[in-house]
């Protein structure tokens, strides 16, 4: 289930423009101008330390899911899965970024085996309710629960589906909505990287 509502800074995006160089190209939207992205700073669910600084040289995909997701959050997993399998040994220029928006059954072991179906390369982030707000609050993103049952984790979560693609010096180039191939990641990574 998705939200399709945009923070009011998404309404700066500017699908297309000639004016950022070669981004015009971009299957993305592509935001006008480049911005640094908001920081992220915290405990991955692999243990280590993670922050957006580390990944600099690199094109970064933020995606905000949730494991008990049985739509959206699947099919953009694997296919983003498939799109690092196409860049072969460039692979590792490419870096998912999993934002967990329901930190309360999401537990660090349970995201951590979610992701390991898709890409044991993926990086996933949650943490308690506090924390994952923030994050959210900085990139627009919108999520909701919504009960089926009486139990405490009977609930759904409708959320914002985009991609926001950060490039190898750190700055928010480009949002992409759900339904994108594959192929349109590889081909706005190749930008982005300046190939």
């Amino acid at each position: 289930m998705m939200l399709r509502h945009f923070a009011p800074f998404l309404f700066a995006l500017a699908v297309g423009t000639a004016a950022a160089a070669d981004t015009s190209r971009m299957k993305a939207g592509v935001f006008d101008p480049p911005r640094a992205a908001p920081p992220i700073s915290m405990r991955a669910v692999d243990g280590t330390q993670f922050s957006l600084d580390r990944h600099r040289g690199k094109v970064v995909v933020l995606v905000f899911g949730y494991t008990a997701c049985g739509d959206v959050c699947p099919v953009t997993a694997g296919m983003l899965a498939q799109a690092r399998r196409k860049l072969g040994d460039r692979a590792d220029k490419l870096q998912v970024v999993f934002v967990s928006v329901d930190p309360e059954r999401d537990t660090p072991q349970a995201l951590r085996e979610y992701l390991a179906n898709f890409d044991k390369s993926f990086i996933g982030i949650t943490g308690t309710e506090q924390q994952m707000a923030a994050i959210r609050n900085a990139y627009g993103i919108q999520a909701k629960s919504h009960p089926l049952g009486a139990g405490k984790n009977d609930y759904v979560i409708s959320h914002s589906t985009f991609l926001y693609l950060i490039d190898p010096q750190g700055k928010l180039r480009a949002l992409m909505p759900f339904g994108h191939s594959p192929a349109d990641i590889v081909h706005d990574f190749e930008i982005l990287m300046g190939r």
